[in-house]
């Protein structure tokens, strides 16, 4: 098992542990065990579709004997009035399913739907739109998902996956060279190939940045568009270039314009409506 695999199966037994507890006690004292059934995966707003196989991993892992017949697919434009899929099987599963499957659903196909938004907008430049970490605690594997399924980029998925040299790094290690040397050393020592990304915070930074090299990526923190294109033409295709901070969707245009290969928007998943859509019986 990977560790995306790990991540989701704690996630679905936590969010059982929650949610059902010692039982769904409204559902055992009403219906048969025997009660057999089907119900339909209603989507009742435009947008994109995500999280179809984690919710067939949630039925299988809750009641193998439930069948799932999948009629559209991940990454998919949904519409009012669409059957994402139909389940059958007992009554009592179905019921106990519902609110998890569709708390996944529809937090994911509400990232999809944001993504595709923001990629859309890029279209027609080499810029892509990228996730950050601001995650809902425990969902972040299934966030990242939906952003990929969206059509935008997963940034790191963790602290251990990536060395992204933020500006408090910068500050506590002291400077830009210090942080840089330690974080060489650091992979070398223990063995890591880990890529290197350092924020910036204005023309100086980037310099110093420039003249001591040994880094992937560099992230323009908070720059206006206008610096991000001098900025761009300073590191001259050396090295990936990222835009970060302030960005909002009317201005991300205006940055992807100015060459830089990553635009980073926390917004995707910090701040996402879920894609409305319900479970009923069919």
């Amino acid at each position: 098992m990977n560790k995306e695999e790990e991540l989701i199966d704690r996630l679905i037994d936590l969010a059982f542990a929650e949610d059902i507890g010692d039982g769904d006690h409204t559902t055992l004292s009403c219906i048969p065990a025997t009660a057999m059934g089907k119900s339909k995966l209603l989507i009742k707003e435009p947008g994109i579709l995500a999280g179809i196989e984690v919710a067939k991993e949630v039925f299988r892992r809750f009641d193998p004997t439930m069948k799932v017949e999948v009629f559209i697919n991940d990454g998919a434009e949904v519409k009012p009035g669409d059957i994402a899929m139909v389940v059958e099987g007992k009554v009592q599963s179905l019921l106990q399913t519902e609110r998890l499957m569709l708390n996944i659903m529809q937090r994911m196909s509400g990232i999809a739907t944001m993504t595709h938004k923001y990629a859309e907008k890029l279209e027609g430049t080499n810029t892509r739109v990228l996730d950050t970490r601001k995650t809902t605690p425990g969902m972040r594997i299934l966030e990242k998902m939906a952003v990929k399924i969206g059509g935008g980029v997963n940034h790191r998925i963790g602290l251990f996956d990536m060395i992204l040299l933020k500006d408090n790094h910068v500050d506590f290690a002291g400077g830009i060279d210090k942080a840089i040397n330690r974080a060489k050393e650091y992979c070398k020592e223990k063995g890591k190939d880990l890529k290197i990304e350092i924020e910036v915070r204005n023309f100086d930074e980037l310099q110093q940045v420039l003249d001591l090299g040994g880094i992937d990526r560099i992230m323009f923190d908070n720059f206006t568009p206008e610096m991000t294109k001098k900025a761009v033409d300073m590191v001259g295709g050396r090295y990936e270039t990222e835009s970060s901070g302030g960005i909002t969707f009317d201005t991300l245009r205006d940055y992807a314009e100015c060459g830089v290969d990553f635009i980073s928007v926390g917004a995707l998943t910090h701040s996402v409506k879920g894609l409305d859509m319900s479970f009923k019986a069919c």
